[in-house]
């Protein structure tokens, strides 16, 4: 019985994948729990797996005293003596029990609390599994779709795909194959929860992982990703080896490596970007095929102004602004598009507003237009070091600067001027900010 007792631990631990010291501990917790809802729940109690003999070996200890006040924690010394023969007053006598007299509701107790801590250990096999894979690509079967999200049998545990984590228009009936991006793993009361997502752009990333070589191999790296899901993406590429085309490797001979992205992504189009260490590069790259006449950097506030030909500004922006908002995840800049007319009608108008400022010459108005201050408001709100730092003028002149354009400011305002900054209309509006 005792080697039967063994070999169904050696048993269950292959089969379930359990830890043997966590399955034996276990089955140790399980006896302890059913001797004391026998007996009490006071018992001083230690349960032990016997490795020589094979089998649970259980003690309840008490101490030895002259006189008996509590039977569940004391013995007297006469009784004590017949189980140890050297027992004194004030030991410790550990008093073996006999697990087979437990009784049937005891044993059924154990049974079921057995069959719970196996349960939890596989929990915990599969959290530990999972846990490690998230960031991975997993490929699972749709069980059922209701309107918390769709249940995916990934092998050995269930996976949830959110609603706001589908792709959009993407249909998934029971039985469907799917592949997931590896969101998330949670710990709760149920069991581990796997969460799925088809619509996070490392999904993107991991898919051209697999599709193209390069990249398994590192030689080709996906610097950054950005994604408006079922409708268009943007990547930014880059190669170690000059040999190597990173835009090449990735669209595949006749497109046939990013088609594959594509058609598991349900005809989201995709654009591959060369990336570039230099900011305005990138920009100008992630915003093609639009043609970009003048890039104007704003270092402090991550802004840049992309200036373009009249003619391709619809083209920059894109529908419904999608081309510079994806442009502005995937470099992370704010990108403010404006078409060249638009551009020198700003530039005329602000460049004569900083002439106004008293004591300002005409070099300083330059300087300070080049680095994106065009108009009077602009000087009011940058700060002083960085006025001294484009015109070497002193904080002190500065001051008394500040104090003429809002009296100019104000002049304006009660005379009925305009801002000189031309009012975009909402039909001719070139700029895309993406938030932060």
């Amino acid at each position: 019985m005792a080697s039967e007792l063994k070999r169904l631990i050696e048993q269950v631990s292959r089969e379930k994948g359990i830890d043997r010291k966590t399955l034996i501990h276990t089955l140790e917790e399980a006896i302890k729990s059913a001797i004391k809802k026998k007996y009490g729940s006071r018992l001083d109690l230690d349960v032990t797996f016997n490795e020589e003999y094979g089998e649970l070996e259980a003690f309840q200890f008490k101490e030895v005293v002259e006189e008996v006040v509590d039977p569940d924690k004391q013995v007297i010394l006469a009784e004590a003596l017949k189980l140890d023969s050297e027992s004194e007053i004030g030991d410790e006598l550990g008093i073996r029990m006999d697990t087979e007299t437990l009784g049937r509701i005891a044993a059924q107790s154990a049974k079921q609390v057995i069959i719970q801590k196996m349960k939890d250990a596989e929990r915990e096999v599969v959290y530990d599994e999972f846990k490690s894979r998230k960031g991975e690509i997993v490929n699972g079967l749709v069980q059922r779709v209701d309107k918390g999200g769709i249940i995916v049998n990934i092998g050995q545990a269930e996976a949830v795909l959110p609603p706001k984590e589908q792709i959009p228009r993407e249909i998934f009936r029971q039985g469907d194959r799917i592949r997931s991006y590896v969101l998330d793993v949670k710990k709760i009361s149920k069991g581990p929860q796997i969460i799925l997502s088809r619509t996070h752009p490392h999904f993107l990333i991991q898919l051209f992982h697999s599709e193209v070589p390069e990249i398994s191999e590192s030689i080709v790296s996906i610097i950054s990703a950005a994604r408006e899901p079922g409708s268009r993406a943007k990547i930014a590429v880059i190669s170690k080896d000059s040999d190597v085309d990173p835009v090449g490797a990735c669209v595949g001979m006749k497109g046939t490596r990013v088609q594959n992205v594509v058609q598991e992504l349900r005809g989201e189009k995709i654009d591959i970007i060369p990336w570039n260490m230099d900011p305005a590069k990138f920009v100008v790259n992630s915003l093609a095929p639009a043609i970009i006449s003048k890039v104007i950097i704003d270092q402090a506030n991550r802004n840049m102004e992309v200036i373009v030909p009249d003619d391709q500004l619809s083209l920059a922006i894109g529908k419904r602004g999608q081309n510079v908002r994806l442009a502005s995840k995937l470099t992370n800049w704010r990108i403010d598009v404006k078409s060249e007319s638009r551009y020198e009608r700003q530039k005329q108008a602000g460049y004569q507003a900083l002439l106004r400022i008293p004591g300002l010459a005409t070099e300083f108005a330059d300087k300070l237009y080049e680095a994106g201050i065009g108009s009077l408001e602009d000087f009011l709100e940058a700060s002083i070091v960085e006025l001294e730092d484009l015109t070497h003028i002193t904080g002190s002149t500065l001051e008394l600067m500040r104090a003429e354009v809002q009296k100019l400011l104000a002049s304006d305002s009660d005379s009925g001027v305009e801002g000189s900054e031309e009012q975009e209309s909402p039909q001719t509006a070139g700029s895309e900010q993406a938030p932060e």
